[in-house]
This record gives C-alpha cells, structure tokens and sequence, in this order.
C-alpha cells in the first residue's frame, strides 16, 4: 500500500512557476534600468537584484508545505483533497511570486532613476510575500495531525 503521496508535488510545482514568473518580470526591469544606467554612465545599482530575488521564496514555501502534506501521512482514501489543497495554495502562492515580481519591477525602475526609496519599495515587497507566508502557515495548521 502507497502512503504518505501527498499533493504530488503540486504545491512546490505551481509555486515555483509563481516564482519563475515573478523572477522573469523583475530581472527584466532591472536589467532595463541597468542598460539606462550604463548609458548615462552612471554607476548601476546592484541592490536591484534584491527585488529580481524577492519571488524566490515561494519556491520554499511550496517545498515546505510539499513536505507538511506528506509528512502528514494521511490515507490513500484523501489523496484527490491533499492533491486540491497542494493545487489551491499553490495557485495562492504562485499569484504571490508574481505580484511581488510585478511591484520589484516597479521598485528597480524607481530606485535605479531616482536612487532613492529602497526601504519603502522592499516593505512593499514584503508586504506581498507575506501572503503566500500566510497561505503556507494556515494550510499547514489546518492539516489534520
């Protein structure tokens, strides 16, 4: 008998797709703003790269909720409502990496034409991430023991 399949990884999967797109939107503004730099000559801001990795952590989030779902060990019977839980805060996670992606876009562009505002821009990030933080920790507390 199989035990302990948990969400088939769905969880990890979609948040790190949440993640990759998050990562993409951001590297792309930062490397914009990096180009406009270089062409002023002017000395490009490598604290840029703080808002292309922001979307990372979701990729962990998923991992750690992966390993909650299986660790649960919970019977074959509930495989499909393990598998809706891991897709469902997934996809909660995943719109988390993206958001935060979108805003770090935003950020590096502000932060690298005026050189100011990074601590406001990064609280706006964290702002997003603790959504998926939430998602993650009231998934996991809500798992039966």
């Amino acid at each position: 008998m199989v035990s302990g399949l948990g969400d088939m990884s769905l969880s990890l999967a979609i948040a790190a797709i949440g993640s990759a797109l998050g990562t993409g939107v951001a590297g792309m503004s930062a490397i914009g703003a990096w180009k406009r730099a270089f062409q002023q000559n002017k000395a490009a801001p490598f604290i840029l790269i703080a808002f292309v990795g922001a979307p990372l952590t979701q990729t962990i989030y998923g991992m750690i909720l992966r390993n909650a779902i299986q660790g649960a060990n919970l019977p074959p019977e509930s495989y499909i409502y393990q598998m809706l839980i891991g897709f469902f805060a997934g996809i909660a996670m995943a719109f988390s990496a993206y958001m935060q992606g979108k805003a770090g876009a935003k950020a590096a562009d502000a932060l690298a034409e005026t050189g100011k505002g990074f601590g406001n821009y990064i609280m706006v990030v964290g702002i997003i991430e603790t959504v998926a933080l939430f998602v993650m920790v009231f998934t996991m507390t809500a798992m039966p023991g």
